[in-house]
């Protein structure tokens, strides 16, 4: 039996295929850092840290033995609890189209900032150093003046191969910066958006959970993404009313170049 308890709750295989799909509906276009960093995985539940490669000497060992302790990066939980209504399941199984699924799509959601968050602009308490945290270069202000964000991307990528960083560079656009983008045509009416991705030869995400824009090196293995259990919908327990179940994975991340990234600060 699975950890995630799925045979025990009161849905039946087309309410779980209608749940899946739209979990995955909703997941795919908010998790941004997944499409710029280095995804290793899913390597299971079951799997707890990540190898850092180190070893610490220890300090108080048997006379006449040398010893020295591994390093590893425990793998983090994150769970978002939601809940269905079981009329709507049952209305599911009778082919209806339009099922009120809210509050998974709010659970998605949340999942998503959090793990951007986490890998951008760190998570402390759970041991995760965010990508715009750990730069060695100097952050570039973004501005509210739109025209000028290809100046500071420009600066951005200028700055990556002054450190000797090749490309293709990608780019984290918080919400309200990528709304910014998409609503500006540039002289002559040329998206601005096709003009940024230009300039970087990588993809341009938009990244909920990110404050500002990050500017980085894609792939070459500058930042490390490794996930346990991927993205999964678990059961937790039900009434007469609901089906109560949460969305849920495991995962590391951490960052072996530091200068491979220019902070975009909104």
């Amino acid at each position: 039996m699975s950890h995630l308890l799925r045979d025990r709750a009161p849905i039946t295989e087309v309410g779980w295929d209608l749940l899946d799909s739209e979990a995955r509906e909703r997941l795919a276009p908010a998790l941004a850092a997944r499409k710029l960093v280095d995804f290793s995985g899913p390597r299971g539940w079951q799997h707890s840290a990540t190898n850092l490669g180190r070893a610490e000497r220890v300090a108080d060992s048997p006379e006449g033995i040398d010893a020295a302790r591994r390093r590893v990066l425990p793998l983090v939980e994150a769970r978002a609890p939601f809940s269905v209504a079981r009329s709507e399941l049952a209305d599911a199984d009778r082919g209806a189209e339009d099922v009120d699924l809210g509050e998974l799509d709010e659970a998605a959601h949340r999942l998503a900032v959090a793990e951007n968050a986490a890998v951008f602009h760190g998570w402390e308490a759970a041991g995760v150093t965010g990508i715009a945290q750990a730069s060695t270069n100097e952050p570039i202000a973004l501005g509210s003046d739109c025209e000028r964000y290809p100046r500071h991307v420009s600066k951005a990528v200028d700055a990556l191969r002054g450190v000797g960083i090749e490309g293709p560079y990608g780019m984290a656009l918080g919400p309200e910066a990528h709304t910014n983008v998409l609503e500006t045509s540039q002289h002559g009416g040329y998206p601005l958006l096709e003009h940024l991705r230009e300039i970087l030869g990588g993809p341009l995400v938009w990244a909920p959970g990110v404050e500002g824009a990050v500017v980085l090196a894609v792939g070459g293995g500058h930042f490390l993404f490794e996930c346990g259990e991927d993205l999964s919908i678990g059961y937790e327990d039900h009434d007469v009313d609901a089906v109560r179940l949460y969305l849920e994975e495991s995962f590391s991340f951490r960052i072996a170049t530091p200068e491979a990234a220019v902070a975009l600060t909104p």
